[in-house]
């Protein structure tokens, strides 16, 4: 009996379930919008509509977006409401250029940003030695020497005394030099007869003694004492940096110089939620085979793409490493580093051509420029069925006037970073002369010649905050607000350029307008808000606002604590 009334209630349950099911199946969806955004001033980046009131977004896409009585109507019972309450929106902000795992490990090893003088960065190298055992590495990133007391780079004599018994390797902020100690230099095996590697060189002494100071390609003889961050490293880096840009305000980032095997990294984390940027991959050179002949990849949530590869021409300003056309004005005796040649960057141009590669070329010097355009020109003009190409320059920062024009005539996108510019403006002037100043860092006379830029930072060599790089764009000053004639101001941007600088134009440097870089009904809901409109606000607030909520796909992936 028990049993007749258990197999009963068996029939009668998962009939109840079956019919509820059907009902789940012919139930329509939830009315209204999963989220709606208004309050405060909202700019689509689009010229015909560049102010709306209110947005709507439903599975993760943008549903409509305009005026507030419109908007008001596709409120549903579930719909989440978000009064912005005066803070500003934008399209989600993106990095066109930065180093991802870079950022992340610069939060977890010896930061030297911000260092003021050679006597500090010894006395950072002496308590960082201090609590390592013999032996082992010291090892960090993120100086500057341009406006220390000393006037010049640090050295193995600087460094010595207080790191007799541990190699010392501390880089340059721009990754393009690095000041080592005489344990160093010994476990490398680098001393007086040791050769300049091309696309290098060991800085020297007037007695030929190495001064301790490698550049470029240089530092690759040093290279072997550094161990390799493991898989694990590299996921921890990752997710902090991940952090940290949806903090500042990022919505997506150009992650540039990636080694091969993080892409399957960065598509996991991505997929498994602990990666909330959106990343579209440059590999380093050496993933250019398995490109070419897998195709790009992506992520399962299409937040990570992978289309590209970078290269590198020449070094950078600041070591001295950036092809010059003529001398340095403050160091006659060297014009720069070349780090490719052209029969190198034929047989790479021709293969990413025939399989769809995107090139990005960092280029720094006026030389290294006009190289690049030139070898670009070439490329082109032997495959004129290729007319979607979207090839890069990674920074253009000294280009020789005449070469300005070329970048728009070729189709050719400068990929920039503004805060180069209030950073190197202090010494490019004796690195240059005043007549190269005329093609620094020139947005103005790109974007007038037909050119886009795609605006990035080149963190972790800059901070990577986007309300700098803005500022700069639109105000071309120092932090504290200094500028003069040698900063040529007549080269900044208006706001609505500088916006799209992050917005737009990064969208069609990486293949994605269909997409992003704007807000309009159809686009990938990603948004950008500050505390205050970066739009009106004189110049120096810009500096001073504050990151209130970072929105990817419609996620809120950061928001800024009330208390």
């Amino acid at each position: 009996m028990s049993l007749i009334r258990f197999t009963n209630l068996a029939v009668l349950t998962l009939a109840g379930i079956a019919l509820a099911a059907c009902a789940r199946e012919s139930a329509p969806a939830p009315a209204g919008a999963d989220t709606v955004f208004f309050g405060g001033p909202i700019y689509t980046a689009l010229d015909a509509e560049p102010t709306i009131e209110a947005v709507a977004v439903k599975g993760g896409v943008i549903e409509a977006a305009g005026a507030r009585a419109e908007i008001d109507k596709l409120i549903g019972p579930s719909t989440r409401i978000i009064d912005l309450k005066g803070a500003a929106m934008y399209p989600g902000f993106t990095d066109s250029h930065a180093h991802l795992l870079g950022i992340g490990m610069r939060e977890l090893t010896l930061n030297l940003e911000g260092v003021g003088s050679v006597e500090e960065l010894v006395d950072i190298v002496a308590a960082n030695v201090a609590e390592t055992k013999p032996g082992a590495l010291v090892y960090g990133r993120g100086w500057i020497e341009t406006g220390w007391p000393e006037g010049r780079f640090p050295n193995r004599d600087d460094l010595d005394p207080m790191s007799a018994d541990n190699p010392v390797i501390l880089y340059r902020a721009d990754g393009h030099a690095a000041v080592t100690n005489s344990a160093a230099l010994a476990a490398a095996g680098v001393d007086e007869n040791t050769p300049d590697p091309t696309g290098g060189r060991i800085e020297k002494d007037v007695n030929g003694r190495p001064t301790g100071m490698l550049i470029d390609n240089a530092m690759n003889l040093v290279g072997g004492l550094l161990s390799e961050p493991t898989a694990a490293q590299k996921r921890e880096a990752y997710n902090v940096a991940s952090e940290v840009y949806t903090g500042y305000g990022w919505t997506g980032v150009h992650n540039m110089s990636v080694d091969p095997d993080d892409a399957p990294i960065l598509e996991e984390m991505s997929d498994g939620g602990s990666l909330k940027l959106r990343v579209y991959i440059a590999l380093d050179q050496g993933g250019l085979e398995a490109l070419a002949k897998n195709g790009a990849r992506k992520s399962a949530n299409d937040h990570v793409i992978t289309r590209a590869i970078k290269l590198y021409v020449d070094g950078a300003l600041g070591s001295r490493g950036a092809a010059l056309l003529a001398p340095y004005s403050d160091q006659p005796e060297t014009s720069g580093l070349m780090l490719m040649q052209k029969e190198e960057a034929e047989a790479l141009f021709e293969k990413a051509i025939s399989s769809g590669v995107q090139i990005c070329t960092h280029a720094i010097g006026d030389r290294g420029n006009r190289l690049v355009l030139d070898w670009y020109d070439e490329a082109f003009s032997a495959h004129p069925e290729a007319t979607n190409l979207r090839w890069r320059i990674e920074h253009a920062q000294i280009l020789d006037t005449n070469d300005i024009p070329r970048l728009a005539e070729l189709g050719v996108i400068p990929s920039m970073q503004p805060s180069h510019a209030i950073g190197d403006l202090y010494f490019a002037p004796a690195r240059l002369g005043a007549d190269r100043l005329a093609g620094a860092y020139a947005w103005r006379s790109l974007i007038d010649t037909g050119s886009i830029i795609a605006g990035g930072t080149d963190a972790p060599v800059e901070r990577g905050d986007p309300r700098i790089e803005f500022y700069a764009a639109v105000a071309r000053k120092s932090l504290d607000g200094y500028s003069d004639e040698n900063w040529h101001p007549e080269q900044a941007v208006s706001r609505a350029e500088a916006l799209k600088m992050f917005t737009v134009w990064p969208a069609y440097a990486s293949f994605q307008e269909e997409e992003l870089g704007v807000i309009a009904p159809g686009k990938r809901a990603d948004f950008t808000v500050f505390s205050k409109d970066i739009m009106t606000i004189p110049a120096e607030e810009i500096l001073k606002v504050e990151p209130v909520m970072t929105v990817v796909d419609g996620e809120i992936v950061y928001e800024a604590s009330t208390e």
